[in-house]
């Protein structure tokens, strides 16, 4: 009888105080130090400022109608800290066990799959650094209809071009090829070209005759 009590008392006062609730994310308020969340609980509750907890290092701003895990500190619904969010609309789904993923609304993300595989899905790739290093053991591969450099190009070993190639001096820089050229094989056309100051294409002899006339084919 007298522990039937107790747990009624027990049982008392912890219904006085709150347990974790589920709630539906409003608007975000992203300038402060912690971020702050607009909740709206499912039994038509509305709670302002509430905290968002996230781990150091990731931050997201959950749009609104996302669901979440409300946590009212010691049973209090005025300090109420939101430990998780997800929308389902959005969440990526079929990953296999072990695989990890970034994504948000519009469709970008970032997905760490089996066989050691990063997989990147965007619009525009941007990455601002003082130096970007890659080292690919094997190879790199670009599948783009356009590669641009806006300075100085450094190529340690050989440069091989299946469709042509096309160089011109810009405004800092003229072409200029240091060491020997090979040519295997077609023609190599130009409208004049200078061999150790002698213009080939107008340059003219000294004959028993006089000077020569321009070469011709």
């Amino acid at each position: 009888m007298m522990w039937d009590k107790v747990n009624q008392r027990v049982q008392q006062a912890l219904a006085a105080v709150r347990q974790a609730f589920r709630v539906v994310t409003g608007t975000v308020d992203s300038s402060t130090k912690v971020q702050l969340l607009q909740l709206n609980g499912l039994a038509g509750e509305q709670l302002d400022g509430a905290e968002y907890f996230q781990h150091y290092g990731l931050t997201t701003s959950p749009p609104p109608g996302s669901m979440g895990i409300a946590v009212p500190l010691n049973g209090n619904t005025s300090h109420t800290v939101v430990v998780a969010t997800e929308h389902g609309a959005y969440r990526l789904t079929e990953l296999k066990p072990g695989e990890v993923a970034l994504y948000t609304d519009e469709g970008a993300k970032i997905v760490l799959k089996r066989g050691r595989i990063v997989e990147t899905e965007c619009d525009v790739y941007r990455v601002k650094c003082k130096r970007y290093e890659v080292e690919a053991e094997e190879s790199a591969a670009f599948t783009t209809p356009l590669l641009t450099a806006s300075d100085k190009l450094t190529v340690e070993g050989k440069i091989i071009g299946n469709g042509g190639m096309a160089i011109s001096g810009g405004k800092k820089y003229v072409a200029t090829f240091e060491g020997n050229i090979n040519h295997v094989g077609g023609v190599i056309t130009s409208v004049d070209v200078t061999i150790n100051g002698v213009k080939i294409g107008t340059h003219k002899h000294d004959t028993p005759h006089g000077i020569s006339g321009l070469p011709h084919n």
